[in-house]
């Protein structure tokens, strides 16, 4: 059984078809890649999948069960994580802060024991500073320990976003753009990185445009083009398909 499966999956925004019966399953431990030209439907498929939005049809099934519909805090209850598009970092906090707040679900919300400081309470608060040592170090942000985010530059962020959502202790980490805006040695080690997290055994989902990452990093790629499924397969077979070269890759790909 695939670890995600997503069949005949839609969306409307009025009369606008946004995502039109997607179909495609995710095997556990492998980077699977969306490609496709600006507007083809790749960060609303994520957005359905991770709970931002509700379907208009279709099926999603984590592990066998449906997850159409549950929220982001459910998903992530069932490991599953994803960073944006645009940076969602608080930069009046630290780093490390940040990815703190990433593990909130397994905080402990009384909030009574935590205005008294119980002994729970400050054990906890420690392990979770270890862990977040941990995972900045993981990241390649073992620099930036006693930084506030608002010091840090971009490509820093970046990671520091993919820290937080590793904090979550994810099973599927869903990346949207992790490289957008990075220069090539930033975008080298954004590389490394997601390499790393999915030789962790953590499953990953990529959209990507820098298509040199795309084609080095995935085992699968899907190509959305007007928001329908137009290729599936290796990266080979993708690079190969002629209808994908005459939507995108065009022929310098």
């Amino acid at each position: 059984m695939a670890l995600l499966e997503v069949n005949q999956l839609s969306i409307h925004f009025g009369g606008v078809k946004a995502v039109q019966n997607v179909s495609f399953a995710i095997d556990a431990g492998i980077v699977y890649a969306v490609i496709g030209p600006n507007g083809a439907g790749k960060t609303t498929l994520f957005n359905l999948i991770t709970g931002i939005y509700t379907p208009t049809s279709g099926t999603i099934k984590l592990d066998g069960e449906s997850i159409g519909g549950k929220t982001p805090n459910e998903l992530a209850q069932r490991g599953v994580a994803r960073t944006f598009q645009n940076l969602q970092i608080c930069m009046n906090m630290s780093a490390i802060e940040n990815v703190m707040v990433g593990a909130h679900l397994r905080l402990d919300r009384n909030l009574f024991k935590a205005a008294l400081r119980w002994p729970s309470i400050r054990t906890r608060d420690h392990e979770l500073r270890q862990e977040a040592t941990e995972l900045m170090r993981f990241v390649g942000l073992q620099d930036y320990l006693q930084a506030r985010a608002d010091s840090m530059p971009y490509g820093a962020l970046k990671r520091l976003e993919i820290a937080r959502a590793l904090a979550m202790k994810p099973r599927l980490i869903f990346l949207d753009e992790p490289a957008a805006g990075l220069n090539t040695r930033e975008t080298q080690d954004v590389d490394a990185l997601v390499r790393r997290v999915a030789d962790s055994g953590i499953t990953v989902v990529l959209v990507e445009h820098d298509m040199k990452m795309v084609m080095n990093l995935s085992d699968r790629i899907l190509v959305l083009d007007y928001g329908k499924k137009l290729a599936e397969g290796s990266c080979i077979e993708v690079r190969n398909n002629p209808d994908v070269i005459a939507a995108y890759l065009g022929a310098h790909a």
